[in-house]
């Protein structure tokens, strides 16, 4: 089932509180493949990366984080793939840990949510993405990277789907978000968080899912996508609003859509290294050094 590694490791698996695996998949991109090498070129990187965050006062090697791999896939069966993942989380789960997982295209998010959402009720969603994906169905298929947010509105219901930085979907899936998300779109020059300050004091101790798809980000910080959108955040503002999510309830966080193919200048990968970096630190607070 695993391809083990611990290069992100800072402990063994029954030490850590956290645990990184690898869901390296993409056989349902709408545009262009790349996205299952993502988890490899991440860990391949990672070595090069401070393991001190001066953005929190944090260091990697304060907290207890296991890597345990890369699940392993079937090719072309994207039901098997979702249960997989559902299986490999609910296990992570039952052991008390907080799962941490590297897409992988964005569809990967689904077999997590169905196994988290299992144990955790009244579970949120926050939802960082240029695009809506809420269609119902994409080419007659329901399973898609374009349909994922779907699927998970119809595990979590109204109004618990947090969606920001939109830029990109259809007419309906606009109109579907104003009805059924909170739904918070990048539709002109700014990106402030205050929102998610806001959201902060309504969802505080209620589980929380944060799902963050890369392209979020404007393709002239991170082009290493295969569905690259104009008009995106910068990686400070991309990286405050990670930061303003400190102290809630967070159960599960994914990091999705690195295609490192399309990028070789390695910035994307780069990128997606210190996004997470700072997402680890963000969920375990415990390596703050101002929490001595």
């Amino acid at each position: 089932m695993w391809n083990k590694s611990d290069k992100i490791s800072t402990c063994d698996y029954t030490m850590a509180e956290a645990i990184v695996f690898g869901a390296p998949f993409d056989g349902t991109t709408s545009f262009k493949p790349g996205a299952r090498f993502a988890p490899g070129a991440i860990r391949a990187d990672f070595d090069g990366l401070e393991t001190y965050s001066p953005y929190l006062n944090a260091d990697l090697s304060r907290v207890n984080v296991f890597d345990k791999g890369d699940l392993e896939f079937p090719f072309g069966n994207a039901r098997e793939v979702l249960n997989i993942i559902e299986k490999a989380t609910t296990e992570i789960l039952d052991d008390n840990k907080l799962p941490i997982m590297l897409g992988g295209e964005h569809l990967i998010t689904l077999g997590a949510i169905r196994a988290i959402a299992k144990k955790h009720s009244g579970l949120n969603v926050i939802h960082f993405d240029a695009h809506t994906d809420l269609r119902d169905e994409y080419l007659g298929e329901r399973l898609s990277h374009a349909t994922v947010m779907r699927r998970v509105w119809e595990i979590i219901g109204d109004n618990k789907l947090h969606q920001f930085g939109i830029r990109s979907g259809e007419k309906d899936e606009f109109e579907f978000a104003a009805l059924h998300t909170n739904f918070y779109p990048k539709l002109d020059d700014s990106f402030d968080i205050t929102p998610i300050k806001s959201l902060k004091g309504i969802i505080k101790g209620e589980p929380v899912y944060v799902s963050i798809d890369l392209d979020i980000l404007d393709p002239s910080v991170f082009c290493g996508t295969g569905t690259q959108e104009p008009g995106g955040i910068l990686f400070n503002q991309l990286l405050n609003a990670i930061h303003a999510l400190r102290g809630l309830n967070i159960v599960g966080v994914d990091i999705t859509e690195l295609a490192p193919n399309y990028d070789q200048s390695g910035a994307s990968t780069a990128v997606a290294c210190k996004v997470l970096r700072e997402s680890i630190l963000t969920v375990l607070p415990g390596g703050d050094f101002n929490n001595e």
